[in-house]
């Protein structure tokens, strides 16, 4: 994959660096990790001032990925979730830890687990609004659904993984009978390597 341009600020240079640090502590719990991830995402999003629009334009039919940051060692990603007016997503895991922090809009999650016949809903949801965190992982919870919140406006969110999730094998689930698919999900703004 190549990247086609990266975001360029004072804001997601410092939090960059913070998450340099946090992997490179390859003993911490999972917890410790998230927990960690968490309070720096929450520092980084606390302000919509540092955000390049190009990674803030909404597709009229399907929300977008862009891909702000990639560890070259694979070890994190950072990611813009741009959802344009009433745009979800399917039932989907993502095989590693994430946290989810609210810059702009609002969004909600609904988390699912696998039934006997099909997905069911496991818990209420949760709305997230600016300055928001939540977490997923194998660990506490990773299959979801996610949606905007307003059918009127566009809302975004700062998505970090545990890997780079664009290049990550993972999982969409038919509500109906749980059937599994695989997928990878890329980039809105990364172009796949030739085959």
């Amino acid at each position: 994959m190549k990247n086609v341009s990266t975001a360029d600020s004072q804001a997601l240079a410092r939090f960059i660096s913070r998450m340099d640090a946090i992997v490179a502590d390859t003993h911490q719990a999972e917890a410790a990790t998230l927990e960690r991830v968490g309070q720096a995402l929450g520092e980084l999003v606390a302000r919509d001032d540092w955000l390049a629009p190009q990674f803030t334009v909404p597709h009229p039919e399907y929300y977008r990925q862009y891909l702000l940051h990639a560890d070259p060692r694979d070890r994190y990603s950072v990611v813009s979730f741009v959802w344009g007016p009433g745009q979800k997503t399917p039932i989907h895991d993502h095989c590693t830890w994430g946290a989810i922090g609210m810059l702009r809009g609002a969004e909600v999650g609904q988390a699912y687990r696998q039934g006997e016949a099909g997905m069911i809903e496991a818990g209420e949801p949760e709305r997230l609004e600016p300055g928001d965190v939540a977490f997923v992982s194998p660990t506490i919870g990773d299959i979801h659904v996610v949606r905007n919140a307003y059918e009127d406006r566009v809302s975004i969110s700062i998505h970090v993984y545990g890997t780079d999730i664009g290049k990550q094998s993972r999982h969409v689930f038919d509500p109906v009978t749980g059937a599994i698919k695989t997928f990878i999900s890329g980039y809105a703004n990364v172009e796949k390597a030739p085959a």
